[in-house]
């Protein structure tokens, strides 16, 4: 099915767009401020996509493929960055908005917090030499970082969406790993790995998908800030 990449990114899309409009929730109000933090993100994702396809770190199956490419990236990994970052920050602010009470404590989100980043230190000292482990965790270490000192009131919301956002970050990534159908549509070298898989995923995936939207929602809340205290 060489649409299958591309049926995956509208079909993640779909939902929260339609929802966007919902009273309650109103996320096409933030349309602004997460186009300007999506191209905060791929300012750092798009470059690190485009090496790591180059030094077939990881690769692309054209057979669920159109075809289409743009510096060496299909077109589904693309919009990938769009359509993703899009279903997952718009279960985040549904979850604010919907449930504010189901959030991590000010202490649970501290002890969270450290943990995640003792584990990705302890990580990055024992698995340097693995590239898609090392990029991927100290990417994370250092987002975690900046977000917990810059907007430390993002982090008990976030932890608990990521909670949520895990469950079709399973279903969509597993597909393109090779859950459920006969190839990956994407394929990793599992030398740069730690090579522990959550069934067809890999372990580092959780981390990856967690900074890319943590860099998105952290330019949001910088730019609406800014925003803000210009429209004093």
């Amino acid at each position: 099915m060489s649409t299958l990449y591309l049926w995956l990114d509208i079909g993640s899309l779909l939902v929260p767009f339609l929802f966007s409009f919902h009273p309650k929730i109103q996320f096409y109000r933030k349309w602004k401020s997460f186009l300007m933090g999506t191209l905060v993100m791929m300012l750092f994702f798009i470059p690190w996509d485009i090496l790591f396809t180059q030094n077939g770190f990881w690769g692309f199956n054209t057979n669920y493929l159109t075809g289409i490419y743009f510096l060496g990236l299909p077109l589904e990994e693309w919009l990938f960055f769009f359509c993703i970052p899009y279903a997952c920050l718009f279960t985040h602010e549904a979850l604010k908005k919907l449930a504010p009470k189901f959030v991590f404590t000010e202490k649970g989100t501290q002890i969270l917090y450290l943990l995640l980043q003792s584990v990705l230190i302890v990580c990055l000292w024992y698995q340097y030499d693995q590239w898609y482990t090392f990029v991927c965790f100290f990417y994370g270490m250092v987002v975690l970082g900046l977000t917990y000192n810059l907007r430390p009131s993002i982090l008990p919301h976030f932890f608990t969406s990521y909670l949520v956002i895990l469950l079709p970050f399973f279903v969509v990534n597993g597909i393109l790993t090779g859950s459920f159908i006969d190839e990956p549509v994407v394929w990793y070298r599992n030398a740069e790995t730690l090579g522990i898989r959550l069934g067809t995923i890999p372990l580092e995936d959780t981390l990856y998908n967690l900074g890319m939207l943590l860099t998105v929602l952290l330019a949001m809340e910088l730019f609406t800030s800014k925003a803000e205290v210009r429209a004093r």
